[in-house]
């Protein structure tokens, strides 16, 4: 099976940083697409910033400027530079990926545990 397994969340003060991590590990043939969805309590899931596995990343207006998605392949890594931190950015950030478990297979969606991002003062 496939896991994927996120860190880097925490307590930060507004205007701060954090960078998440989030590792895949398992049968893995192929990774397509990686990404980061958010939660904030009593609202929807959004989309954060979605990398595919050649192309430009693409961010949701909200974190323009400020958040940046970068993978390395070689560590089925993709990771989330979040800074000038916001209290609305406060969250369950969760990691999101497109993968191939074999020749034969189609494409899945493997999601991540979560990790809580509470950007206070």
């Amino acid at each position: 099976q496939v896991q994927l397994v996120e860190s880097g969340g925490g307590l930060v003060q507004p205007g701060g940083s954090l960078r998440l991590s989030c590792v895949a590990s398992g049968m893995i043939f192929r990774i397509g697409a990686m990404g980061w969805y958010r939660q904030a309590p009593g609202k929807q899931r959004e989309l954060v910033a979605i990398i595919p596995s050649v192309g430009n990343p693409n961010y949701a207006d909200s974190v323009k400027g400020r958040f940046a998605i970068s993978r390395d392949n070689a560590k089925n890594t993709v990771y989330l530079q979040m800074n000038s931190l916001k209290s609305e950015d406060t969250a369950v950030y969760t990691c999101n990926a497109v993968i191939r478990t074999g020749l034969g297979s189609g494409s899945s969606n493997y999601w991540g545990q979560g990790t809580q991002v509470t950007v206070s003062s």
